[in-house]
């Protein structure tokens, strides 16, 4: 089964898209609730967003199939990324409004889990890591551009409105100070959007299992606030809303492929 599609690139650098994919397997989609079924939790169009990269030489790697099935961001033992705040785990029970996913007593066992580890979240972390190497084998290096999106207001998750752009990066620890620099540089640079650092978002397990600057393995997260991009109650995209925000995201991308 094709659970997920790879273009490779000709630069160093990588777009990970893991929380893109809307599908959902027709016997899971059976025991949702009527508001799981919309997959109101999916980084909605950051395909769409993001497709731009193609023509700047990146790698583009995104599912097909919906987080609620797994969640390719989580570690596979569902260890929690921010203990003591509200999450989702790997197989989500709970959606970002606090909406159970599931009708009351069809929630995946732990079998089931082991399940769909295997099967859609193992390939996905295999070509993920068999793209990395093959970067860093041509380049030398490669930077590893984790591409999310979010609503801006989610109690469930954070207090108030979320800044625009969100960088995470381990607090320093997945990519190079020269970097995270740099990134901060062109976001300070531009008074349109807000912006913060390793604030509610430090970047998910991806950035923290697959960064290593030491070995030339930059991983950058960037969640998005999808009030900048799309119409948030609908899930219709916004075209002529989203040309400013790729324009920028094409700053901080061209910033990325300019590490040395």
């Amino acid at each position: 089964m094709n659970t997920f599609t790879l273009h490779p690139g000709s630069e160093a650098l990588l777009i990970s898209l893991p929380h893109d994919g809307e599908a959902i397997p027709r016997e899971m989609l059976g025991r949702m609730t009527a508001s799981a079924r919309r997959v109101p939790d999916a980084d909605w169009h950051v395909s769409r967003l993001y497709a731009f990269a193609r023509g700047l030489g990146a790698s583009i790697l995104a599912p097909r199939f919906s987080r609620y099935v797994v969640d390719l961001n989580r570690p596979p033992d569902d260890v929690s990324l921010y203990p003591g705040q509200n999450t989702t785990g790997l197989c989500p029970v709970v959606q970002f409004s606090g909406e159970p996913v599931y009708q009351d007593g069809m929630q995946p066992t732990a079998q089931e889990i082991g399940e769909r580890v295997d099967t859609y979240w193992r390939p996905y972390h295999e070509a993920l890591a068999a793209e990395i190497e093959r970067i860093r084998g041509e380049h030398g290096r490669c930077v590893l551009w984790e591409a999310h999106s979010i609503r801006s207001v989610v109690p469930f998750l954070f207090e108030g409105r979320l800044p625009d752009f969100n960088l995470g990066t381990a607090s320093g620890a997945s990519c190079s100070v020269q970097l995270e620099q740099r990134l901060l540089g062109v976001l300070e640079a531009q008074s349109e959007y807000s912006f913060v650092a390793n604030g509610r978002f430090k970047g998910g397990y991806i950035t923290r299992n697959y960064g290593n600057p030491e070995q030339g393995i930059h991983a950058v997260q960037l969640e998005l606030a999808q009030c900048n991009y799309m119409d948030e109650d609908s899930f219709a995209y916004d075209a002529a809303l989203a040309a400013p925000t790729q324009a920028l995201i094409h700053r901080l991308l061209e910033a990325a492929l300019e590490l040395e």
